[in-house]
């Protein structure tokens, strides 16, 4: 039995503060998207696109030069490709394209996945916000650092993102025949978003479980089958060899580990004792939100989840982040919801990037940490009855009321795959309002450091050839 998609779209009075005339709210949102082009111009936060020169010259150096994908490095840089081997084979076709063609695709292609995430998230009704509000939302929008930094290193958050939402309308919508494919190409592309697969499983939907893991399988299968001995390197060795994404204790690693290794506890009892602490409070809090039928509570959990216990999260990663807001905001909370967008827009952690020690560093320089955590533990649930999702199909919005004759039943539901719509209409939720827009300097670390940059091999953008504009004759 499946339900219709009724997340629970942007707040009802988002936008209405301000001009009450078309032309004053068209002048104040040219005004704002002016603020924020000047911003992001003058302020130096463009990363120099770094991830996706490393996408874009593994790839072609594979199919060009005959190289092996792992031994591909920025020039100047430590720096190679460090996702699964089928990673490299969905960019494929990165192959045919020169570098600013990559540039221009790439800004495309997150483009979409925004427009797609936010469409999911905005429910059925998002014709009714209007352009003014929608307008607001996208000007705030493009203030917060993970999605800005995602955009401008070349980063692929926003596409797995859109796969795992794409997954929650599946379900909700009762096109839940290929649920779950969306999660497993993610899982496939990157490790993280594997945890969905979990809360697939503590919500008893063992369909679309089954049906991303064997995805995720097939994906992986396929990168064997193209390079075996690359699918080898690295769930053999490279998968465990943290050091080749770049260094623990750097402040824009912002999971537990980060916070471990800034404490200069590298053990790794230590940090597999955290995650595990972590991953059993998800799963109380996660069954607690499906057993109340919060779904959007159930998949911000596990999004949060998922930052703090992944060995490294840089902070354009925290785009995971963002269905946590929405819940807020729906839960009567939009000024902690405000509050906590606009710290995550300022780049604070970035002022102990020299010296995280003492008790400032150890609050400051893993304050994006903190907030994944409060939100893991604080983040309201079973608060969604109102957009909760009917067990049946119907082509009515209500149920006939019962007759004398036929008392009401109380509806068990299944715990089958095809139980209730809403498995992954967790992330049917709202945009934050009132979000503030702030940011600090730049630095060219492909991790995402919005420092000038260090004279270090991780600050190395200065120091790049050109090698992935010309390379050189096979």
């Amino acid at each position: 039995m499946t339900g219709r998609w009724r997340g629970p779209g942007l707040p009802g009075r988002l936008g209405e503060p301000g001009p009450r005339t078309d032309r004053g709210r068209l002048l104040l949102v040219l005004l704002l998207a002016a603020a924020v082009t000047v911003f992001t111009a003058t302020v130096p936060l463009l990363r120099g696109f770094f991830d996706l020169r490393v996408y874009y010259g593994t790839v072609h150096t594979w199919v060009h030069h005959g190289g092996r994908i792992y031994d591909y490095r920025v020039p100047g840089t430590a720096y190679g490709f460090t996702y699964p081997p089928f990673a490299a084979v969905a960019m494929l076709p990165l192959a045919l394209l020169g570098r600013t063609a990559a540039i221009v695709v790439s800004l495309l292609v997150n483009l979409a996945a925004l427009a797609v995430v936010l469409r999911v998230l905005a429910g059925p009704h998002r014709r009714r916000h209007g352009w003014y509000r929608w307008a607001l939302c996208l000007c705030l929008l493009a203030l917060f650092e993970p999605l800005r930094d995602t955009v401008s290193f070349g980063q692929v958050n926003l596409v797995l993102l859109a796969l795992v939402l794409g997954d929650a309308w599946l379900l909700a919508s009762g096109r839940g025949r290929w649920a779950g494919a969306g999660i497993g190409l993610a899982a496939a592309v990157k490790l993280t978003p594997a945890l969905f697969v979990g809360l697939l499983l503590l919500a008893g939907r063992r369909r679309a479980a089954g049906t991303a893991t064997a995805v995720a399988l097939a994906a992986t299968a396929l990168a064997a089958w193209a390079d075996p001995a690359a699918s080898r390197f690295y769930w053999t060795e490279a998968l465990w060899d943290t050091g080749r994404v770049g260094r623990l204790d750097y402040v824009s690693n912002q999971s537990l580990q980060g916070v471990l290794a800034r404490l200069g506890e590298t053990g790794r009892p230590l940090w597999a004792t955290a995650v595990l602490l972590t991953l059993c409070v998800w799963a109380w809090r996660a069954r607690r939100a499906v057993a109340a039928g919060d779904w959007a509570a159930a998949f911000a959990l596990t999004g949060a989840a998922a930052c703090l216990v992944s060995p490294i999260t840089w902070v354009h990663h925290l785009v995971w982040l963002l269905p946590s807001f929405a819940v807020l905001v729906r839960a009567g909370h939009p000024r902690v919801a405000a509050a906590l967008y606009a710290v995550l827009c300022t780049s604070v952690v970035w002022l102990w990037f020299d010296d995280a020690s003492g008790l400032d560093g150890f609050l400051g320089g893993n304050l994006y940490t903190w907030i994944s955590l409060g939100l893991l533990l604080g983040l309201p649930v079973g608060q969604s009855r109102a957009p909760r999702f009917p067990l049946a199909r119907s082509t009515s919005a209500t149920a006939p009321a019962p007759s004398p004759d036929s008392p009401a039943t109380t509806a068990v539901p299944d715990q089958s795959e095809s139980s209730s719509g809403a498995t992954a209409a967790a992330t049917g939720v709202a945009d934050a309002a009132g979000r503030e827009e702030c940011g600090r300097s730049p630095s060219s670390e492909p991790t995402g450091s919005t420092r000038p940059s260090a004279a270090k091999p991780q600050s190395s953008r200065e120091r790049a050839s050109s090698y992935t504009v010309n390379p050189p004759p096979a």
